[in-house]
């Protein structure tokens, strides 16, 4: 994999990349401002660390497998402006410092938990995804809302 989030160099570029935004700035596209941005970011680390969101039952799951999966885990990068599940829109205004932490920290936990960790481990809404999977999924997500921020 040529971007792996469960090696400390990808990990680290990642935060080195998060440490860069601020509080106030400026979004390429979307409604987001940092601090809700991170905060959505957090909600898919959420999903595997915490038990604070609603799983789906097994008919919606199904759905979720057969029509969001493979583009939540592919390789190929989400379009700017794309939709967003419902657990995922962040109303309000957030902490962004909190939230910056927040999501430093699920970072580190996933990198040094490692790839046999998640290696066909079951996810959230989608059922057991693959190393490769996990990692498009995690890695993928953070670097579009980075690049959507310049950063």
């Amino acid at each position: 994999m040529e971007n792996n989030i469960f090696e400390q160099e990808t990990a680290s570029k990642i935060i080195n990349r998060i440490e860069k935004l601020h509080s106030h700035s400026a979004n390429k596209w979307g409604k987001m401002n940092p601090g809700q941005m991170l905060a959505h970011c957090n909600v898919t680390y959420e999903m595997v660390y915490e038990n604070m969101h609603t799983k789906p039952n097994a008919f919606l799951k199904f759905i979720l497998k057969k029509l969001v999966k493979n583009k939540v885990v592919s390789d190929k990068p989400y379009p700017n402006n794309g939709q967003t599940a419902p657990q995922f829109i962040i109303k309000g205004e957030k902490n962004f410092a909190k939230e910056k932490q927040r999501l430093i920290t699920y970072i580190e936990r996933t990198q040094n938990l490692g790839e046999q960790y998640f290696d066909g481990k079951e996810s959230h809404s989608f059922g057991d995804l693959s190393l490769k999977e996990w990692n498009n999924m995690f890695y993928k997500h953070l670097n579009h809302h980075l690049t959507q921020f310049g950063v």
